[in-house]
């Protein structure tokens, strides 16, 4: 009976860890749109001068793109 217990509470540690790691991937996605947000109302703002003036946002969001993606899980491995 302790064998199953075991097993039961690494299946629950494994999913609550998985869970928190979809959250996590989840809260980085949304910063990028954000960002993204922030570029648009910027590029808008500055008008000609977005070039200059918004290269810092543009800079960071290209970052974020490349470091930011959803990350998930398609098999539970026990």
């Amino acid at each position: 009976m302790s064998e199953y217990a075991d097993k039961a509470e690494l299946i629950k540690s494994k999913i609550q860890e998985r869970e928190e790691f979809v959250r996590e991937s989840w809260v980085k996605a949304m910063e990028a749109r954000l960002v993204r947000d922030e570029l648009v109302k910027c590029h808008r703002h500055e008008g000609v001068n977005h070039q200059e003036n918004c290269k810092w946002l543009s800079d960071k969001y290209a970052s974020m793109l490349k470091e930011n993606k959803v990350k998930g899980y398609k098999k539970i491995d026990f």
